[in-house]
């Protein structure tokens, strides 16, 4: 790290070596931003270019370690990451503007990615079988696909980032990470983690920079095997178009529209609770958000009233506040974003209950207050785009066979919920329900690091993410045939 006055630069990871860049940024506290938590460097085109070529070097060493030596690693992450959870957690939801419990949690279930890949790397066991032609036996086993790129979303910084840096190196892989340019300090301090550890010089890299300079560069060179990305359909569509020219295996989880069925004879409680923290949890800045709820024309009025009356007492503050329910967004740009959404729905012709406001709060920060449109229909704009904001739509059905078409009707397809009490109900739901997640009387935010995450549509594209299904993108399959000749 280099020194400007009292402010420390963090630096990249450029093939085993800390590097000052090109240039640098400053990252502020949303919550509060005369709070500067750092300067951070961004790389050049060359540093990354070497740290690639490094990165494969690497990756056919660290290919070579036993599953053993691999685990250890994984599980030493993994442990330090749990281990650090509130200090760490308190340094993302600084930058970020989570609440501090959120970014303490976000941080242990990182770590908990790092464990549970651990214990995978000693799991990894093919298959064998006969051939059709006597003689000959059959083994088909996963290897590594070699270098991999990651590159990942703000919202999530530590645990979008964990759950695709742990698999690929379980499965033996080189890793160069370019994270987002706005939550660089949570993606330093992983870093560090993991460049203690006993691996190979220049098996993991870090390179921040912008999307227009770094991450165009890194999609479309030659010597990158395989990208996973999080981010936005446009960004998603565009990293696909430079993955092809090389055919770079890609793996992508993009934007979402998830809605939330609530039926007549749900518990009107439980609704409410779920609709209100799958709205509103994050600041609303989740892929898995519940940005549309679809109501029974029974439960309407009643649901409305206490979902208005649940979203006007969240308590909105800084994030490291205690008693926070929901922090600031996590820019200027993305609030002013928000706010023209607001200014949308109600030209559409959609009544904003309440919230939807920027506001006036002790720290200059971005907040705004969590918005309720009623009266809306599935073809308005704010019904059909995702906003990324502490907003969600209130959608009437008069019969749940409505409810499941306003489900599905959307180009995303990521997570959808019901709340009911009727078995069969909710059984034809799961079954029926085009998305790639979906939950029963849940919110539809949360989700397991042991089980495959993605969607259909426009949210998803490629191998699923999670759990075991995991080593589709970040292995590639070899059948060997042997003979074993004639007895002697």
């Amino acid at each position: 790290m280099t020194t400007l006055g009292r402010i420390v630069t963090k630096l990249n990871l450029i093939a085993g070596e800390w590097l000052a860049g090109e240039s640098e940024i400053e990252n502020r506290n949303p919550s509060d931003l005369s709070d500067l938590v750092g300067m951070f460097a961004q790389a050049s085109a060359d540093q990354l270019d070497a740290t690639l070529d490094q990165a494969r070097i690497a990756q056919a060493e660290w290919e070579a370690y036993g599953p053993e030596r691999k685990q250890a690693v994984l599980m030493n992450i993994g442990n330090e990451l749990m281990s650090r959870a509130k200090e760490l957690g308190t340094l993302l939801a600084r930058e970020e503007g989570k609440p501090q419990a959120e970014g303490k949690g976000e941080v242990y279930r990182a770590g908990q990615f790092f464990t549970y890949y651990a214990a995978e790397c000693l799991r990894q066991i093919g298959e064998n079988a006969d051939s059709v032609r006597p003689g000959v036996e059959i083994d088909v086993r996963r290897e590594a696909v070699g270098v991999v790129a990651i590159i990942s979303p703000w919202n999530f910084p530590t645990a979008t980032a964990s759950w695709k840096i742990a698999p690929a190196l379980c499965y033996g892989n080189a890793v160069v990470w370019k994270p987002a340019n706005i939550t660089p300090a949570s993606a330093v301090a992983l870093t560090e983690i993991i460049a203690r550890q006993d691996i190979p010089k220049g098996l993991f890299s870090l390179v921040m920079g912008s999307g227009r300079s770094i991450g165009q560069r890194l999609v479309e060179s030659p010597k990158v095997n395989a990208i996973s990305f999080t981010g936005s359909v446009p960004v998603g569509k565009g990293i696909a178009s430079a993955a092809i020219q090389n055919l770079t295996k890609v793996q992508m989880e993009m934007g979402s529209k998830n809605a939330l069925a609530v039926m007549d004879d749900a518990d009107l409680d439980l609704a409410v609770t779920l609709a209100l923290g799958g709205a509103f949890g994050g600041t609303g800045q989740k892929c898995t958000a519940s940005s549309r709820l679809v109501v029974h024309a029974g439960i309407h009025d009643a649901f409305v009233e206490k979902l208005v009356a649940g979203a006007q007492a969240l308590k909105v503050g800084h994030a490291l506040e205690q008693g926070t329910q929901m922090g600031p967004v996590v820019s200027e740009q993305q609030l002013q974003e928000n706010l023209a959404y607001v200014d949308l729905g109600q030209s559409e012709g959609a009544e904003l209950a309440c919230g939807g406001q920027r506001l006036d709060m002790p720290h200059d920060g971005f907040y705004m207050s969590p918005g309720v449109f009623l009266n809306t229909t599935n073809d308005m704009r704010i019904n059909r785009e995702e906003m990324f904001a502490p907003l969600t739509s209130v959608i009437k059905v008069d019969s749940y066979d409505e409810a499941l078409r306003v489900v599905n009707d959307t180009n995303f397809g990521l997570t959808s919920g019901i709340v009911t009490q009727n078995l069969a109900r909710a059984t034809h739901f799961r079954r029926n329900a085009r998305t790639g997640v979906v939950t029963v009387n849940l919110p539809t935010a949360g989700t397991d690091y042991h089980v495959p995450f993605g969607g259909r549509g426009d949210s998803s594209y490629g191998p699923r993410e999670q759990g075991k299904a995991a080593a589709e993108f970040y292995t590639t399959v070899k059948t060997a045939y042997i003979s074993a000749g004639t007895p002697v």
